[in-house]
Order: structure tokens, then sequence, then C-alpha cells
């Protein structure tokens, strides 16, 4: 299977099945150097481990990050950084049943149309489990922006009908709220909303918004490489994405140029925006002011309710998809979007390194 690794000079290469026997990350183009323990790493899986709240699967996995190479005395040596997390709660029997029939709103049908083959059991790469390695190496990418004095936060926006309110913005009840919300009273009101998806055997949808803060101005380049093309190829990665917007996104498409432009001045000596509506960047580079980007996250389509599909012997069947699922995605997202965003913007800081001689000069002159 080609496709496994992300990145250019900061790379991840994930690996491993839901209900195999562990899953990992290989992390190549760290710098030597780096402080990094087990510590920095579980700290995110923490944020995307399964079972801590009613609203999401209640599959039980420690997810405890093994550090394999790469670090030594507590600092990264150069080489690559390989991680490894254990499954230890897998009930494959739960999807025996689904190796004969193809779930709707899943990659069952077309695996079989790529590799005439499938790992059936929770859905083996495609899985939502896959993700516990991204985090492990957008851990590390964190790891580097900090050093960088860049700052990255990601929340749930929004859950179904229900939208957080900007002015009630608190950044601890990220970590304090199921829905994983900045807002306790939205919080609630998207509790509710998933109890009654729960009572009908359905799930929900929602959004995530990921800001980036410290960016220099000057990463990314204006072809193929755009920032923001990257940033946008990285989140829609995550399984249940359908859309990734920068800035004002799809607003931009209804508003007018005078609108839309973000005026320049100059604040302290610096040049600076007067707005933001492009989301910190303008022609695929980084202009200095806050990235902002939003991932829209589909609802789980395993649900309990009826769903008609077919069978591998080509005949109609109705279905109640079984097992252990999220009734909401959105939550267990937020640190996987914070995580590829990282990564994202590391890798350009390091190919930003060779963009122009100063740079050069101040390493090698």
């Amino acid at each position: 299977m080609a496709g496994s690794t992300y990145g250019n000079i900061l790379q991840i290469t994930t690996w491993g099945e839901s209900h195999g026997a562990a899953l990992g990350v290989v992390v190549d183009g760290c710098p030597a150097g780096l402080a990094l323990d087990r510590d920095d790493i579980q700290l995110y899986l923490n944020r995307r481990k399964p079972g801590q709240s009613r609203i999401s699967t209640p599959r039980k996995e420690a997810d405890e990050v093994e550090i394999l190479s790469g670090v030594f005395e507590g600092r990264t040596t150069g080489t690559p950084v390989s991680m490894m997390i254990r499954n230890t709660s897998q009930h494959s029997a739960d999807y025996s049943e689904i190796a004969s029939y193809y779930r709707p709103g899943h990659a069952d049908y077309t695996f079989d149309a790529k590799y005439g083959f499938r790992d059936y059991r929770g859905g083996g790469r495609s899985s939502g489990r896959e993700t516990a390695g991204r985090v492990a190496g957008g851990a590390v990418a964190a790891k580097i922006l900090h050093e960088m004095g860049i700052e990255l936060i990601a929340y749930t926006k929004s859950i179904g009908p229900v939208s957080i309110d900007p002015s009630k913005f608190d950044k601890d009840a990220i970590l304090t709220t199921p829905t994983c919300m900045p807002d306790t009273d939205a919080s609630a009101r998207a509790e509710a909303y998933l109890a009654d998806c729960m009572r009908s055997c359905d799930s929900a949808g929602g959004v995530v918004e990921c800001i980036v803060r410290g960016v220099p101005a000057g990463l990314g380049d204006p072809v193929f490489e755009k920032l923001d093309a990257n940033l946008a190829k990285a989140v829609m990665s995550i399984g249940a994405v359908k859309a990734v917007e920068i800035g004002d996104g799809v607003g931009a498409a209804v508003s007018r140029g005078s609108e839309n432009n973000d005026a320049f001045c100059m604040i302290d000596g610096a040049v600076t925006k007067a707005t933001n509506h492009s989301g910190g960047t303008l022609g695929g580079i980084s202009d200095g002011s806050d990235i902002i980007l939003r991932a829209h996250i589909k609802p789980t389509p395993s649900i309990y309710s009826p769903q008609k599909t077919v069978n591998k012997q080509g005949e109609d069947i109705e279905i109640s998809v079984k097992g252990r699922h999220d009734p909401v995605i959105v939550p267990r997202a937020v640190v996987v979007v914070e995580a590829m965003t990282a990564l994202t913007i590391a890798d350009a800081l390091l190919m930003n390194a060779t963009a122009k001689m100063d740079n050069l000069k101040k390493i090698y002159g």
C-alpha cells in the first residue's frame, strides 16, 4: 500500500491496523537536539483515546506510547523517531459479519475494488485508530513549533446545529468538556443533541477549528507547495473530513473584494493586516497573521439504525451495524486536526530554511 507517508523534510509514516497487535509512526527528518520524552507524546494521545465519555466509543484503550528509537538521554538524535501504541481491547468478533457486505459510508467497497482483499476488523487501515500514529507524530512537530514560539489551539466549533459563542470562549474548557468545546453552555446543548441522536440510533457531524499563532511570514511556496494547499491536504487526509476552509473559506465566495481584502498597515514598525479574512496566507505563503482553518466532519457512518446495502454476492440487504462506535467523531478529531496542522507548519519551517542565501549564511557562513 502506497500513501502512508506525509511530509517533505519532516515526514511521518504511519503503520498498523485497528485490530492488529499495534499501531505506530516513524518520524523522519526531526532535527537533533529537540528535548523530547514519552510524556510529551502521551499528553497528545490522551486527548484522542477512546472510552473517555458517553459520547465516545466505549472501546477502552490506554493508548500508551513506546518510543523505540531516535531519542537518547531526553533529546532527539536526528535519526528516525519510531513510536508504537499497542492495541489491547480488540473485539474482532464484532466485525466478522461485515466481511460479507459493504457498510454504507465506509471504505469496505472501495478497499475491495482497489485491492480485492480487506481487513474487515474495524476497518483496518481506514479505521479512525490509524490517527493514533498521526497524533504521536504531531506531538513531535508541536514540540518543534513550541521551541519556535508558535502556538496551536484546536477545538470543536460546532456539533450538528449547535455552535459555540465566541464571546464565551474559554480555552480551559476545551480539555474539560466532553465535546472539546470552549463554551460550556454550547457543550451542554451539544450533549443534549447527541443524547437525542443516540436514542434515535443515529450519529452527528460537526466542525473543528484550528488557530496557529506566531507563524512568521514567508512559509510556503507559490505554486504546488502552497502552505494553505498543504494544510488542506493534511486535514482532508483525516478520515471523515469532507471539507476544509482557510480564513473566511466558503464565505469569501459570497463577499465583495472590498469586503474580503485585508488592508495592510504598520504597527510598531512591522507590516500588519487590519483584518484576517485570508486566514493567514496570501498566494500560498504565510503572511504573519494567525492561520485559521476549519475541518468539516461527517456523521459517524456506523449507526444502529437499519440501512440498505449490498453483499459480496450482489444481493440487496438491510443491516444494522454492530460494535463499539462514537456517536460523534468530532471531539476526538480535534487533536488529530491539530497534529496534522503542526506537522505541516513544522515541515514548512524546515523547507523554508533553504529559501534564500541569508539563511544558508547564518548556518554555514
